[in-house]
């Protein structure tokens, strides 16, 4: 049996959206079995956590990941760990690896999400043992997870494997009575063995990969409005939740969420979009959205929320691997295109160029990202000269229109340019009306994916730095203790999941936060490895491609996690047994329905 443990001298915000109160945790077989006063007596060969000058918080959890690919091969899912997240849910975005052919899985999963299909399909050839909902949930049971892991459902899956494939994508067909009602049985059984509920995406630009349906939209994007609706009674009689992707570009179906989600004459859809911010290219937009949000939950008694995140929202790009292009039809006839000198002959060719240009600044059309050269700068360049400048001044200095420079350069140089933009949430007081907003559900860090272009792992801490600023200027955003709640217990309570409180009896999830630690440095960028050291004798695609991913990492932030009443993060380091042994996470079942 393990030893008791204190975590001694620390600020306690019990997740709940309390004042936080001076307080010391006892800890026995991972278990809160007491608060105690300051300094109170502790069992005489209990182990001392120091949390002086610190707070101490329920773990995060983190409501927006796809790790699902990365946990089978990587379960301590350090990056997240390392940051006091202690809970992932998987299956976003209409993705889930809970049922299907690996080939098929990948073809999905990868292109959409940014990650190496070289690596997620021979992982999943060579690792996959389960066959279905339930399956998949005993299969990540044994996994010697890292954080707790709760899941979706992701529509895609179940309908490639009702439909087949090639059906599935098809916008000519729907799926017939027998192939709803498996997709239905599917999700009964989800639902059943505790997956919060399903995941759904009606997003164009997300594209498959592999070869033969490429560049397709994925699976759930072809279904109508009908198919979501039928598998959407079974959520609204369980009170699970409904996940879903509105078309960005457009952001017209929101108000189709919005009735979907409406109650009064029946019971309210637990809804969860994504995701509300503050675009450069719709200001105004999260104003209009949260207006909507306002309206569908007071007036149609829905239970409608956006996730949202509290930094502003940043893209880094090596050439034109950004999911940002998919949202106009040259840029995915260049995505398409894998080999590096066949991409660059079509970006030369003049008539691809007219078409770009066109479709780059058709303002009749919606558009997510912004396309506006001024605010793209490059990073990294064979060219050294033009680190740091703009695609808008290089053109300038070339005497060259800005669309065709940018088409040069990325022809030029593929993946060796890489530049740098703000897409979102780059205005300090909108961002902080959206984090004050009553229905937000604060996440959405989309971990594990886009390894390339974003970095969110840590977004808890840069909420916590934002608020403590705030309190520092004497210009509050919100207290302390409602930040903590936000980031914990209120995301536990609307998901029904056993996490995000300290209580007695409750798990010993616990993050040690140093305040002083909550400094600039939450900012800053790194390149590093996915897989610092590689097994020897691992197979060759278990380094990640030797793939280098963007993090954003301060270790002076989070002093001690304990997951399970087990410390996985101290000193500045993960203990060696994270991601080996299985006494850390587990799997996380609805508790709801």
């Amino acid at each position: 049996m393990a030893r008791p443990q204190v975590v001694r001298g620390g600020t306690v915000f019990d997740g709940l959206g309390n004042p936080g109160r001076r307080q010391d945790l006892l800890i026995e077989d991972g278990v809160v079995t007491a608060l105690l006063p300051p300094d109170a007596a502790a069992p005489d060969d209990a182990e001392v956590v120091d949390a002086r000058e610190c707070w101490v918080t329920p773990g995060f959890i983190d409501i927006h990941t796809h790790y699902d690919a990365e946990l089978e091969l990587l379960p301590a899912l350090g990056e997240s760990v390392r940051h006091g997240v202690t809970t992932v849910f998987l299956g976003s975005c209409g993705l889930s690896l809970a049922i299907g052919a690996p080939g098929e899985l990948a073809d999905m999963f990868c292109r959409v999400e940014g990650i190496p299909r070289s690596v997620v399909a021979p992982l999943l050839e060579a690792g996959k043992d389960w066959d279905g909902p339930a399956s998949y949930l005993e299969h990540l049971d044994r996994l010697p997870l890292g954080p707790h892991v709760a899941a979706l459902l992701g529509h895609s899956a179940i309908r490639a494997a009702t439909m087949g494939l090639g059906r599935s994508l098809d916008a000519r067909v729907r799926p017939s009575a027998k192939e709803l009602a498996a997709m239905q049985g599917l999700l009964r059984e989800a639902l059943d063995v505790g997956y919060l509920g399903l995941s759904i995406n009606t997003l164009p630009w997300d594209k498959m990969g592999g070869e033969e349906f490429r560049s397709r939209p994925t699976p759930t994007v072809f279904a109508g409005w009908s198919e979501y609706r039928a598998l959407a009674r079974l959520l609204r009689e369980r009170g699970r939740v409904l996940q879903g992707v509105p078309n960005l570009s457009t952001k017209l179906n929101v108000l189709l969420f919005a009735l979907l989600s409406a109650g009064r004459l029946r019971p309210a859809l637990k809804t969860s979009l994504i995701a509300l911010m503050d675009p450069i290219a719709g200001r105004g937009i999260h104003r209009l959205t949260g207006l909507i949000l306002r309206l569908t939950n007071r007036l149609l008694g829905g239970d409608l929320r956006f996730q949202a995140l509290p930094n502003p929202f940043d893209l880094w790009v090596d050439g034109l691997e950004v999911p940002v292009f998919e949202e106009f039809g040259a840029g995915t006839e260049a995505l398409h295109l894998e080999r590096p000198e066949e991409r660059a002959a079509l970006l030369r060719d003049p008539a691809y160029r007219r078409r770009f240009r066109r479709q780059w600044g058709d303002r009749l059309r919606g558009r997510a990202y912004h396309r506006d050269f001024a605010r793209a700068h490059v990073v990294a360049c064979p060219e050294a000269a033009l680190v740091g400048k703009s695609f808008a001044e290089i053109a300038a200095a070339r005497g060259r229109d800005a669309v065709d420079t940018f088409l040069d350069l990325a022809a030029e140089h593929g993946d060796a340019l890489r530049w740098y933009t703000v897409v979102a949430n780059d205005r300090p007081a909108e961002l902080e009306w959206i984090l004050r907003h009553p229905d937000i559900l604060l996440g959405f860090s989309d971990a594990g994916a886009h390894l390339r272009n974003m970095a969110y792992y840590n977004f808890p801490l840069r909420m916590l730095r934002l608020v403590r600023e705030g309190e520092k200027r004497g210009r509050p955003v919100m207290s302390i203790e409602r930040a903590v709640q936000r980031l914990t217990g209120e995301l536990a309570q609307w998901f029904g999941i056993d996490a995000g409180t300290i209580r007695v009896g409750g798990r010993a999830d616990i993050v040690v936060v140093n305040p002083a630690g909550l400094d600039e440095t939450v900012e800053q960028m790194q390149e590093l490895p996915v897989v610092a050291t590689p097994d020897p004798g691992a197979p060759p695609w278990a380094d990640f491609g030797g793939l280098r991913r963007l993090v954003r990492r301060n270790d002076a932030a989070v002093r001690h996690v304990l997951i399970r009443g087990r410390m996985a993060w101290t000193a500045g380091a993960l203990v060696p047994e994270l991601g080996h042994e299985r006494s850390f996470g587990g799997v996380l079942r609805a508790t709801s329905g």
